[in-house]
Order: C-alpha cells, then sequence, then structure tokens
C-alpha cells in the first residue's frame, strides 16, 4: 500500500482498525476523499436545516457528480469492461455517504442502487445504452416503485399493481407506497403483475406521463430529508419498448433484491461508524465534573463497544463485498449481514445518544440524526424478522415463512 494511499484512508476511516480500506485501489481511495470534501463543503453546512425542514438538498447533493462516484474512470481502472465500480468500493461509498447522514445514502441508494441495478439487470442492450449513462451521471434521477400500501414483507405473492396489454402498450393501474424520490425522478421502474399471465414484470414510466400521481408522505420522524412518495397510477400508458425485457418474475426481481440488500448493510455499517464517531468527538471536548467526558471509565467502555460494533459491521460489509465480486450474489448473506449490521446499528446509535447525554436529543451533535434514521433502516430492505427467516431457513432446511 502506498504511503499515500495509507495517509488517505487513515485521515478518513481511522475506526477501521482492522484496515479493511487497504483493499481498495489509490483511484477509489481518491474518489472517496474527493466525495469527503465535497460532503464537507457542500451538504454539512445545510443537511440539519434539511433534515428539521423535512427537505432533500438536491442542489448540494448533485454536486457529488463532479466526484464522478458512479463513473469516474479512475474507479475502473483494470476493470474497463465492467459498468459497475468494485464491491468494496461500492460499499466503502455507502459507509462514506451513510458516516455522514442516513439520508443521502438512502437516496443513493434508491437512485445508484436499487434503480439502476435494475436497469443493469433487467434492461436489455439498448434499454441500458438509454437509460444506464444518464443515471450514472446524474442527468436522471431515477427510483424504484415495488412495495405497495398493503404488500411490504409479502410483496412476491401480494404485488397488487396490475399490467393489461394493449397492442405496442401497457396500462398500468394500482398504488406503491414508501417510494424513495417518487415526485421527482425522471424515470420510474414499476413493478407490475401481468394480468395475462400472473408474472411480474417491470415498467419504466417517464417524468410527466398522464395518469402518474406520486405525493410525499408526511409527518415521518426518520428520514426526513428523503422524499418518501406514495404513488398512485390509473390508467398508465407505457409502450413496450420501455417494459424491462430482462424481468419476467420474481426470481428476476431477486437478482436486484441480493445487491440492494448488500447495500443497505453497508447503510447501517455507516450508521454504525458515524454515530460512533459523532460520540467520540463530542466526549473528547464536553467537560464534566472538572474534567473530559471521555476521560471517564464508564464513557470509555461504551465507546469500546461502539468501536467494535463499528469493526465487526465493516468486517461483514468488506467480506460481503468480496463474495458479490466473486460473483457469488447468495440471498442468504446478503441477509445475514444486512440483519447482523442492523442489530449493531440499533445499540450503537443508542449507545451514542446515551453518552452525549441531553444534547443526543438535538441535531447539534448529528447524533439526534444517527439516532432517529437508524430506525428506519433497521426495517427497510427486509426487517429483522424477515432477513432472520431467510437465514433460518438456509441454516434448518425448513422454511418457517407463513
Amino acid at each position: 500500500m502506498s504511503q499515500k494511499k495509507e495517509e488517505i484512508l487513515r485521515e478518513l476511516y481511522p475506526e477501521d482498525m482492522f484496515e479493511y480500506g487497504k483493499g481498495l485501489t489509490e483511484g477509489e481511495v481518491e474518489v472517496l476523499q474527493h466525495t469527503r470534501q465535497i460532503i464537507e463543503k457542500e451538504i454539512r453546512p445545510v443537511i440539519n436545516e434539511h433534515w428539521e425542514a423535512a427537505t432533500f438538498p438536491f442542489d448540494e447533493f448533485y454536486k457529488l457528480a463532479d466526484a464522478g462516484i458512479m463513473n469516474h474512470p479512475k474507479l475502473f481502472e483494470g476493470r474497463e469492461d465492467a459498468r459497475k465500480p468494485s464491491q468494496l468500493y461500492n460499499f466503502f461509498l455507502y459507509y462514506e455517504l451513510a458516516r455522514f447522514d442516513a439520508s443521502i445514502a438512502t437516496f443513493y441508494t434508491v437512485h445508484g442502487g436499487l434503480g439502476y441495478n435494475t436497469i443493469l439487470i433487467g434492461g436489455d442492450e439498448r434499454q441500458i445504452k438509454e437509460f444506464a449513462p444518464k443515471v450514472a451521471n446524474f442527468e436522471w434521477q431515477t427510483c424504484f416503485a415495488l412495495t405497495e400500501p398493503d404488500h411490504g414483507s409479502d410483496i412476491a405473492g401480494g404485488l397488487a399493481t396490475t399490467a393489461k396489454r394493449d397492442g405496442d402498450h401497457w396500462i398500468i393501474n394500482g398504488e406503491k407506497r414508501w417510494i424513495g424520490g417518487a415526485d421527482t425522478a425522471d424515470i420510474v421502474p414499476v413493478f407490475a403483475r401481468d394480468v395475462e399471465d400472473g408474472k411480474i414484470k417491470c415498467f419504466i414510466i417517464r417524468k410527466g406521463a398522464e395518469g402518474y400521481d406520486a405525493k410525499p408522505i408526511p409527518q415521518k420522524v426518520s428520514l426526513r430529508a428523503v422524499q418518501n412518495g406514495h404513488i398512485t397510477m390509473k390508467d398508465v400508458v407505457v409502450p413496450e419498448a420501455d417494459r424491462l425485457q430482462n424481468i419476467n418474475g420474481f426470481s428476476d426481481v431477486a437478482k436486484i433484491l441480493v445487491n440492494t440488500r448488500a447495500d443497505v448493510a453497508h447503510i447501517a455499517t455507516g450508521v454504525t461508524g458515524g454515530a460512533f464517531v459523532a460520540a467520540l468527538d463530542y466526549v473528547k471536548e464536553r467537560d464534566q465534573f472538572s474534567k473530559k467526558l471521555g476521560q471517564f471509565q464508564i464513557i470509555q467502555e461504551k465507546l469500546a463497544r461502539m468501536q467494535a460494533n463499528t469493526v465487526a459491521a465493516i468486517g461483514y460489509s468488506a467480506r460481503l463485498a468480496e463474495m458479490l465480486e466473486e460473483g457469488n450474489f447468495d440471498m442468504t448473506n446478503s441477509s445475514l449481514s444486512k440483519m447482523h449490521n442492523s442489530l449493531v446499528m440499533r445499540e450503537t446509535v443508542a449507545l451514542a445518544r446515551e453518552v452525549v447525554g441531553g444534547n443526543g436529543i438535538t441535531l447539534a451533535t448529528d447524533v439526534a440524526r444517527f439516532f432517529a434514521d437508524a430506525e428506519s433502516i433497521y426495517t427497510y430492505e427486509g426487517t429483522h424478522e424477515v432477513n432472520a427467516l431467510i437465514v433460518g431457513r438456509e441454516i434448518t432446511g425448513s422454511s418457517a415463512f407463513v
């Protein structure tokens, strides 16, 4: 490892005590460093204001395109034929974003994870060529419309949105809920059940389509900056050319979810690290009983637990990234990682809130955002119970799903 890369990694992620970041290339580390610089300069000054107002900092977020977080040439050195950067870089990018703010990381996973993977996995070559470059350079915003008002964990068998073929077009009817970016996206991949064969298919609905309506869900107490939408579709017409040709059943949707479950495991890791670092910074400066909080034994014990949780979660994510890079796209591995990392995240944000005390319920220390946002991450992309049952099915050979 070059001295320059080592120095940058030490500056960026001192909590990576087992040095998983060593596997990154110099180019990947430079992109991550540039990403950090943009976050600190552009997004940090406004994030609390947007979180409290329940608005998203679009102008500041899109400056991350300057860092080329999805398509910088340095990310493709030695992998010129690949359509995505390495899985280890992907983990550390999510870690970087979520270590700062979970809403920023969640918006990105909807765009650069769920939406982008849907195009790459579900599209034919013509569709990939049309959609993917514009998503990668942030010219077009995308999202992922699968979950419905009455169907979340049971979406595989319960999906109710319908698609009916009418010549060279499809007519889409139904509702979707908890869809991040639904009201601002330029292209929306919508999953619907073909009324003829009963199979789930995916359709690209373009911005401004007649009969498509999306409204942000109000009064959230978590991930407030992300605009989760409730979508209503009434006789929305989609040409056959905008049906993603390689999604023809839930098994194809599951390929997307394996990737995304891994991404959310990475986000949980980032929130864990972010809460730990924010708490550590606070107790080094806060005076109580004539000395720094960080000098008290009980505080150091809690910090040590937070550090251990961070290293454990980084280890899960880094190894999962290696397996994905090898082509081992296994739902059980992603579910185990999401389950574990969300559990230690939940414990860590609670510990961080404890050591910061009363100031941990204000936005001033960042801990309050991590504490509130962790609840959404604990639930989305598979609740704890669903991920546990996927793992349980694998280790016992018996499915306990209803």
